[in-house]
C-alpha cells in the first residue's frame, strides 16, 4: 500500500470508538464528521492520517491551520478580472483541495467561528459556493471533516457543537497491556516504518476492502418505521434539542450495519451510533470512554418497547432512495 510513512490504523492500541467514528464517516462522509476531544498524545492526528492511507488510492488528507482565513478556505475570484474582461478566474482554496479526502482541523475550537461555520457548511452540502459582488463559483467539495480541540483550552458554541455529527472523548490509556502495546509497536515504526507497514498490510488491506465494500452497500441499508421510532424515542428520552441527532443516528447506524455486510439495521447497530452521535447534544454525558454503555443500552431497550407491537403492524420497511410517495415495500 502507499503511504509507507503513516503509521497503520490497524496498528493503532485501544480507541475503539474514535476509530469507530472515523471508518463510519469512511463508508459514508454524509454522516458529517467527527470531532475528538482529549489531551495530546492519544492518537488523534495519528488516527486521521492512517485512515486516509486506507482510503481508496489518492485520497488527500489537507491539514487546516487554525490561523485560516475565510479566502484560503474558500478561495477567491478575481472581481477585476471579472468586471474588466468578463472571465471568470477562481483560485482554489482548501476545500478544493479536500475533496474526497479528509480535512483535518487541530485546535478546531481555536479557529474562528465563521471559518468553522463554512466548514460545516460544505460538508454538509458537498459543494463549496464562492460569491464576490454578484459572481460566483462553485465546486465539489465531498471530504471527512475531522475536528480535534483540548476542552481545557475553551469550548466550541453549542450551536457548532451540534453540527459536528459525531463526538468522541478520548483520554490516555490506563491497563498496562495496551501502555506496553502502544511502547512496542511506536518503537518497531520508528526503527524501520517500511517493516512495519509490510507486517500490518494484511490488515490494511482487509480495512480498506471492509471500507470498500461497506460504500457500495450503505444506500441500500434498509430500516424498518420501527427503527425510526426507536430512534425517536431514544433521544427524546435522553432530552436531545433538535432533530439532527435523529437523523445522525440513522446514518450511523446504515454506515455501522454496510460495514458489518448487512442489509439492514440492528438494535446495535442503533445502540453504537447513539453512543457517538449523544455526548456532544446533552447538558451531561451520560457515558464517558471507559466501554460501559449499559445505560445508554438500557434507555435504548425503553424507548423499542416504547410501541406497542400494533403501532407497526403491517408496516413495510422504508427504502430511503426510493422518492417521495414511492417507497418501496422490502
Amino acid at each position: 500500500m502507499a503511504h509507507k510513512a503513516v503509521f497503520p490504523f490497524s496498528a493503532i492500541v485501544g480507541q475503539e470508538r474514535m476509530k469507530r467514528a472515523l471508518i463510519l464517516n469512511a463508508v459514508n462522509p454524509q454522516i458529517g464528521g467527527v470531532l475528538i476531544r482529549g489531551e495530546r498524545g492519544t492518537a488523534k492526528s495519528t488516527a486521521s492520517r492512517a485512515l486516509a492511507a486506507v482510503l481508496p488510492e489518492g485520497t488527500s488528507f489537507i491539514n487546516l491551520p487554525v490561523s485560516a482565513t475565510e479566502d484560503r478556505v474558500v478561495g477567491t475570484l478575481d472581481i477585476e478580472k471579472a468586471i474588466q474582461k468578463g472571465e471568470k478566474h477562481f483560485e482554489a482554496g482548501i476545500l478544493y483541495h479536500a475533496h474526497n479526502g479528509i480535512l483535518y482541523v487541530d485546535e478546531v475550537n481555536l479557529l474562528d467561528d465563521h471559518v468553522v461555520d463554512l466548514l460545516l457548511d460544505a460538508a454538509a452540502m458537498g459543494v463549496n459556493i464562492v460569491e464576490r459582488e454578484g459572481i460566483s463559483h462553485s465546486h465539489p467539495a465531498r471530504f471527512i471533516l475531522v475536528g480535534t480541540m483540548n476542552p481545557e483550552e475553551g469550548d466550541l458554541r453549542p450551536q457548532l457543537l451540534d453540527r459536528f455529527a459525531f463526538s468522541v472523548h478520548i483520554g490516555g490509556l490506563m491497563a498496562m497491556k495496551q501502555r506496553v502495546a502502544i511502547m512496542e509497536r511506536r518503537i518497531a515504526f520508528e526503527t524501520d516504518p517500511e517493516a512495519f507497514r509490510e507486517e500490518w498490510s494484511p490488515k490494511e488491506s482487509s480495512l480498506s476492502e471492509r471500507i470498500a465494500k461497506a460504500r457500495e452497500l450503505v444506500n441500500d441499508v434498509k430500516y424498518t418505521r420501527r427503527d425510526l421510532g426507536t430512534i425517536a424515542s431514544l433521544t427524546a428520552a435522553m432530552k436531545v434539542d433538535g432533530h439532527r441527532g435523529d437523523i445522525v443516528i440513522l446514518r450511523g447506524a446504515q454506515a455501522h450495519a454496510a460495514y458489518m455486510g448487512r442489509d439492514h439495521i440492528t438494535q446495535q447497530d442503533i445502540l453504537l451510533a447513539a453512543e457517538l452521535a449523544l455526548p456532544h447534544r446533552m447538558k451531561t454525558s451520560p457515558f464517558e470512554d471507559t466501554g460501559d454503555i449499559s445505560d445508554l443500552a438500557d434507555k435504548l431497550a425503553d424507548a423499542e418497547k416504547e410501541f406497542g407491537e400494533s403501532d407497526f403492524e403491517g408496516e413495510a420497511e422504508i427504502d430511503e432512495n426510493a422518492p417521495e410517495g414511492e417507497k418501496k415495500t422490502l
